[in-house]
């Protein structure tokens, strides 16, 4: 037993009448806000990813610090 088109048809009219075409569309276009967000979020957080190499920074911090003291 599988979903017929008159199936689909009746649950869209559903839908319409008991949200209203304004709701459904403002409900749509947040779920497309939050994917950009979610992809934004994703592009920025495999820039952040990059290796780093923890020791020059330590060392350049030391020789900072053993500056300012003179």
């Amino acid at each position: 037993m599988s979903i017929g088109i008159w199936q689909i048809v009746i649950i869209v009219i559903l839908v319409v009448l008991l949200f209203g075409r304004g709701k459904i569309s403002s409900l749509m276009g947040d779920v497309a806000k939050g994917i950009k967000s979610f992809k934004k979020g994703m592009a920025s957080d495999a820039d952040d990813n990059e290796p780093k190499n923890i020791s020059d920074n330590n060392q350049n911090n030391n020789n900072q610090d053993s500056n300012n003291k003179d």
